[in-house]
């Protein structure tokens, strides 16, 4: 089925659906930027730094890559916002001439627990750099966001932990709620759109209310925030299933740091169009590489002397050029091409992944290549999962 939303050509930023699935709420569409088109759904890798970790520009762009994810936290504490303007904003900065979106480091700010404090006027922390003060207002990032000059930026939002107490989260959407004005009426450029961030944790209730909160606040697009962080995947779901349906057909809709392949097609289905994970690029670091079946973790010494690709019929530059033997060799030797290759790797699925659902939906095709899909993929286990998340927290936090 295609489909067409109203598109104010005057407007710097647009968003049109030009399909649906029959059978799910997924949907394709194309959101207009000062920077380019971003085909939707879409996976943008995470740059955190202004640099997506080990590969270029050139190669995201080889790869298919219409967006990334930098990070306004990371970027106000090094190099700075003034002196990314000074250099003409992050496009020229980074050498990315597409679309960027930049986080409000809002899950920075939760990651670092242990370095700040909160109040209604804002944040106050410790950099993890140096140790110096830092205080943050939903102004201020926004002001910082403006500076660095990203197509798609955030607001200041509180990333509720779980497990949390209803108490606990409903203060925290209440604060999220109040940023979420103030940011509205510090925003003053034009070509950038303002997403709001829904919150609530894992109570429904209050995921429907900040829904309905957003969507009459009417931002440009929105994100949901405070999930994928230790929950099971089926109450995340239990949570999309509540906000999305609130929220107007006519805007993106943008699941924060979630990204890993089943979630690219339980989430698609459930109505969201852009995704964002640093999966891809941490897992490469420790030589794990995405398959069609799950992922294969290049350092067993079964892949000693074997000569197959990662992955047979996989176009990407390390499956034709490279042996499962000589990509664990460089992993195993520490040596820095590993970590490029299976990163060009990872990136190559996910992004390959995701051209792959949107053309199946806009055959009409989706919920068949979602069941085709999970039922050869082998999902990592929950617990893994949560433990892995920990001490990846962990190292965050320079624990």
């Amino acid at each position: 089925m295609v489909e067409s939303l109203s598109v104010e050509e005057s407007k710097e930023f647009a968003f049109q659906v030009i399909g649906r699935s029959p059978e799910s709420w997924a949907r394709a569409g194309v959101i207009r930027t000062p920077h380019g088109e971003i085909p939707t759904p879409v996976f943008a890798p995470v740059g955190t730094q202004a640099t997506v970790k080990s590969v270029s520009p050139r190669e995201l762009l080889e790869l298919g890559a219409t967006l990334i994810l930098a990070n306004t936290y990371h970027l106000y504490l090094r190099p700075g916002p003034e002196v990314v303007a000074s250099l003409g904003g992050i496009h020229p900065f980074m050498g990315w001439e597409g679309p960027i979106m930049t986080d409000s480091g809002g899950f920075q700010i939760f990651s670092l627990a242990h370095l700040r404090r909160m109040d209604d006027e804002g944040v106050t922390f410790r950099s993890h750099l140096d140790g110096s003060e830092q205080h943050l207002t939903p102004e201020r990032v926004i002001e910082l966001q403006e500076q660095l000059g990203a197509d798609l930026i955030l607001c200041l939002d509180i990333c509720t932990p779980y497990p949390s107490s209803r108490e606990r989260s409903e203060a925290d959407l209440r604060r999220t709620h109040h940023w979420a004005e103030r940011s509205l009426k510090a925003h003053t450029r034009s070509d950038q759109a303002l997403f709001g961030i829904l919150q609530g944790g894992t109570y429904a209730r209050l995921r429907e209310e900040s829904a309905r909160f957003f969507a009459d606040l009417d931002f440009p697009g929105y994100a949901i925030g405070g999930l994928s962080v230790g929950e099971p995947k089926e109450m995340m779901h239990q949570m999309l299933e509540v906000a999305v349906p609130l929220l107007p057909e006519d805007k993106p809709r943008h699941l924060l740091g979630v990204g890993s392949p089943e979630d690219l097609f339980e989430c698609t289905a459930l109505g969201i169009d852009i995704f964002d994970c640093a999966l891809p690029t941490r897992i490469a670091r420790n030589g794990s590489f995405f398959t069609r079946h799950g992922r294969l973790n290049i350092r067993n010494s079964r892949y000693t002397d074997d000569p197959a690709p990662v992955e047979e019929g996989c176009e990407c530059y390390a499956c034709q050029n490279f042996s499962r033997a000589y990509l664990r060799h460089l992993v195993m030797a520490k040596e820095i091409l590993g970590v490029r290759l299976a990163t060009i790797h990872n990136l190559h699925f996910m992004l390959n992944l995701m051209r792959k659902i949107r053309e199946a939906i806009l055959r009409g095709d989706f919920m068949a290549l979602k069941e085709e899909f999970l039922a050869s993929y082998q999902v990592v286990d929950y617990e893994v999962r949560v433990r892995n998340r920990e001490a990846w927290l962990a190292r965050l936090r320079g624990g």
